[in-house]
């Protein structure tokens, strides 16, 4: 989320106490629903035993791109929009979580290289918009004996099992992942470098200290390769947005789910704006935007110095869930108004959580310049609330 993930990392803690059992491979997975009896078997730490993100850091790249096990959660958030030389359109997200299961201060040198420490989920989905079709999957698995982790040093890697994002280069990467339904292979370059969201890389979720993360993006993706999808190949070109935060923080007592924006303008800027929606129905006054200009640059606007206007709406057929699917944009301050839609209505993801994550198209303008692009939006908390998930 902007994003405040420890919640849909929910998931992972009940995924520790299955990955306890030795006959659980890297990729199996059962439905949340089957497995909450084992939170009461498994001593999960309390999340104050973790470091906790109280101010602005200085980061180091790429290594602070790698895991960092003394905070209880963290991800690495892959979204991108491509098309074929004809102008065929498709989406992917490709993401990846940890979640810690041993605390810092408990820590010891294992005598077996499959000690679990850290718990990898990952999620892959393929949006194909000529054929109005939505294809998810996830794997999950341990942090250990090479099944899944993240490095930092020598060169910066994520993986769970097959799906991974190896560095190839400077500012390059490889990015891999395959299902049965399809696969994506794709080689990405990094225009801008790291974007330090909120102060300097500090992003506040809430009023209590430490409820935040530290959240660095790549906002402009360069992105070319191929796709598979049901049996048939795509030559694609596109822009992918990558999103990494960690943490050790929780949505607030009147906090019930967020929804994040990611958009790619053609005038070479981008907007990241997510806003954190409270059981009242108001949006929480640590919600924020962030416009990046073509220069790396960026300028942060808080929540009275922007608005978001659903336009519409559309309901899950699979869960009942009603999503917003239009909306309008507005930051004052640049002149900014935007329309954002998705590109086809069904991206929900029903998987160990329910939540509508999918490729949206923009247009609008920012001051006189007229506008238009693609990105991704999430939408968590309609399906499932997000509240009281730990």
């Amino acid at each position: 989320m902007n994003r405040n993930k420890s919640l849909l990392l929910l998931v992972l803690a009940l995924f520790a106490g299955m990955l306890g059992w030795r006959g659980w491979s890297a990729s199996q997975v059962q439905p949340v629903s089957g497995q909450t009896s084992l939170i009461g078997d498994l001593e999960l730490p309390d999340e104050g035993e973790f470091a906790r993100a109280e101010g602005p850091m200085a980061f180091e790249f790429p290594k602070d791109q790698g895991a960092h096990n003394d905070f209880q959660t963290e991800w690495w958030y892959y979204t991108g929009n491509l098309a074929t030389e004809s102008g065929r359109r498709f989406g992917y997200q490709l993401t990846f979580f940890r979640r810690a299961i041993i605390s810092p201060s408990v820590r010891t040198d294992r005598l077996s290289e499959w000690g679990v420490e850290q718990v990898y989920l990952a999620h892959f989905a393929m949006t194909d918009v000529q054929n109005n079709r939505f294809y998810a999957s996830e794997k999950v698995g341990r942090g250990a004996a090479g099944l899944a982790g993240a490095l930092g040093e020598p060169a910066y890697e994520v993986w769970l099992d097959d799906w991974r994002v190896v560095q190839v280069a400077e500012n390059e990467y490889l990015m891999q992942a395959k299902t049965e339904q399809g696969a994506i292979e794709l080689r990405l370059q990094n225009l801008k470098g790291e974007i330090l969201q909120g102060d300097r890389g500090y992003s506040r979720k809430g009023e209590e200290v430490g409820n935040a993360s530290y959240y660095i993006s790549q906002t402009r993706l360069k992105s070319s390769g191929e796709i598979r999808l049901s049996g048939e190949r795509f030559e694609v070109n596109g822009l992918s947005w990558m999103d990494h935060e960690f943490s050790t923080s929780a949505l607030g007592e009147d906090q019930v789910g967020w929804d994040w924006f990611a958009l790619q303008l053609n005038n070479d800027m981008e907007i990241m704006l997510f806003t954190l929606r409270k059981d009242d129905g108001s949006i929480d006054r640590f919600s924020s935007a962030t416009l990046i200009l073509p220069d790396g640059q960026t300028q942060l606007f808080l929540s009275d110095e922007f608005t978001v206007e659903v336009r519409d709406r559309w309901k899950s057929t699979k869960t009942g869930a009603v999503y917003p699917s239009e909306w309008v944009i507005r930051i004052p301050a640049v002149g900014l108004i935007l329309n954002v839609q998705p590109l086809i209505s069904e991206q929900e993801l029903t998987l160990s959580y329910v939540y509508w994550e999918g490729a949206v198209f923009t247009e609008g303008s920012i001051g006189n310049q007229v506008v238009g692009g693609y990105g991704y939006v999430e939408l968590t908390g309609y399906g499932q609330s997000m509240r009281g998930r730990f």
